[in-house]
């Protein structure tokens, strides 16, 4: 008996029938239901009887095919469905609970996610591997660029579409930073959940699914696939450039700032659709951009706050300010301001303003920025323009003028409300 098999278990006059997953603790059974709900069962009493051995049958090759790898996996291969790679780099929806301390876990790997997911089955063919198992307020630049590599990588060895399983708390920022580094001419999808595959109300089988459907669609961008709802009936699809975590706990709880979200994907029917302009897929050559400038900081702007603060970005390459409304910051920190920038600092100015844009030419303050050698970001979100900072210091000749231009959907056209 081991994961992946399909189980029927008696114990104390209840019966559970479904695909056995792995447990954190040799005193449980968990196993999967058919309605996609998880059960933990005390293997003290209980009658176990393997209905089927490995139902969703991995085999351990690299992703050109060949040979044994430490991190890498594929499901047998069906010449009508389309290639998905399935890239791991931890958080809730690769956790399961310790069931010694209740606390959730990172600990699956992507061979994991796939047999915790039966619904993927019969969708695409997969293959997986694992970056990172970490949660996500542990990444950091260096695994951005081996996330970066291995999307590449799986591209140019003939996938269709990737989907990366990534945490939610900082799953924006590495969105944003994989669509500066990434030119793709296929769908590049981030999901999460906010409720780990333990609990009844997880969030994790409907967005993995859903991301697996916008990853073999027409769009070749980096994308970001949520609940739309807190209901289990539609996933939003949004860039990663223009996505924000806006709420700590709910399953629909990404948003796109500025506009409607670019698509989405309805879960009943399978049937994804989008509302706005995108790049379609084969539009665009693979093309990866890796570098990235580390020394850069992104600093909120407070009434009250002390020039002393900016002591700390010192001598940093580059740094980014939330400044509030049209990106403003008190008097007194403009020539605090003005010498990191002689001294070699690159500093652009965002808004706190969930929506709209910067515009210094307005009040006498940004006036005085500008003349500093601020530059303005247009309606750019706070940390997408930190990641872009990391990424134009690295690549582009003119710092300024790749943080005025949209490079990947991160600044938009103009700045409307919208219902």
């Amino acid at each position: 008996m081991n994961p992946g098999d399909r189980v029927r278990v008696d114990r104390a006059d209840r019966t559970y029938e479904g695909v056995l997953l792995p447990s954190s603790t040799d005193d449980q059974l968990v196993v999967k239901l058919e309605g996609g709900y998880n059960v933990g069962v005390d293997r003290d009493g209980a009658d176990v009887e393997v209905l089927a051995e490995d139902v969703y049958r991995i085999d351990g090759t690299d992703a050109a095919g060949g040979g044994e790898a430490d991190a890498s996996s594929e499901i047998e291969f069906d010449e009508d469905l389309p290639t998905i790679s399935l890239i791991s780099t931890g958080g809730t929806i690769a956790s399961t609970v310790d069931y010694r301390t209740g606390a959730v876990t990172a600990q699956f790997d992507a061979e994991d996610v796939l047999r915790a997911v039966p619904d993927l089955a019969g969708r695409a063919n997969y293959r997986g591997r694992v970056v990172a198992n970490i949660l996500s307020e542990n990444m950091e630049p260096p695994i951005w660029q081996e996330l970066a590599d291995a999307v590449h990588e799986e591209i140019e060895a003939g996938a269709d579409g990737v989907v990366v399983m990534h945490g939610t708390d900082t799953m924006q920022y590495s969105a944003s930073v994989l669509s500066f580094m990434l030119e793709t001419p296929v769908p590049i999808v981030f999901t999460g959940s906010q409720r780990s595959a333990d609990r009844p109300s997880s969030d994790n089988v409907m967005n993995a699914v859903s991301a697996v459907e916008a990853a073999k669609s027409d769009c070749a961008e980096v994308l970001v696939c949520m609940h739309a709802t807190e209901s289990d009936d539609v996933c939003a699809l949004h860039r990663g450039t223009r996505v924000r975590k806006n709420h700590t706990s709910r399953r629909d709880a990404f948003e796109t700032v500025g506009a409607e979200p670019l698509g989405e994907v309805e879960y009943e029917t399978e049937t994804v659709r989008f509302r706005r302009d995108y790049r379609r897929r084969g539009d665009t050559a693979l093309e990866l951009s890796p570098d990235l400038e580390s020394d850069v900081e992104l600093l909120k702007f407070t009434p009250g706050m002390d020039p002393a603060f900016l002591d700390v970005v010192d001598g940093s390459e580059g740094l980014v300010i939330e400044g509030t409304g049209l990106g403003h910051v008190h008097t007194d920190l403009v020539s605090r301001i003005e010498e990191l920038i002689e001294d070699g600092t690159t500093v652009v100015m965002t808004s706190q303003c969930l929506e709209g844009r910067v515009c210094d030419r307005v009040y006498d303050t940004g006036r005085d920025l500008l003349e500093a050698g601020v530059v303005e970001a247009g309606d750019t979100l706070p940390g997408t323009a930190k990641v872009k900072l990391m990424w134009a210091l690295a690549n582009s000749e003119n710092v300024a003028e790749a943080m005025g231009t949209a490079l990947a959907g991160e600044i938009q056209e103009r700045s409307v409300p919208w219902e």
